[in-house]
């Protein structure tokens, strides 16, 4: 399933990627991805730890106004940048089949 966002292509991996990793396995590689993304010492996803690591998820032909869309799409404080619950946020939002047929992984993650 393919979603488009913001004029970005976003191909839902998630649904196959928890089938194959458990509940803990996919919440360990969405940490793994944030700490990927992360500024090292600010702790968060800024836009230009964004921008420097993007190319590492295959985003490198991303606009700069596209990585700001993503960083305000899942920025829930107002702060300009994305803390790793925020991002988790994120990445279950831009998975549609994910969300609709989840709701046991989420109450799981929770307890996690």
């Amino acid at each position: 399933m393919a979603s488009r966002s913001n004029g970005v292509v976003f191909e839902d991996f998630f649904p196959t990627m928890v089938e194959r990793l458990g509940t803990e396995g996919f919440m360990k590689e969405l940490s793994n991805g944030f700490s990927l993304l992360m500024d090292g010492e600010k702790g968060v996803i800024t836009f230009e730890s964004l921008k420097r690591n993007s190319a590492l998820l295959g985003l490198q032909g991303m606009s700069d106004e596209d990585l700001r869309c993503m960083l305000r799409e899942g920025d829930l404080d107002g702060d300009g940048c994305l803390n790793e619950m925020e991002f988790s946020t994120l990445m279950f939002r831009l998975s549609p089949e994910l969300m609709q047929n989840s709701k046991e992984l989420l109450e799981e993650a929770l307890t996690l």
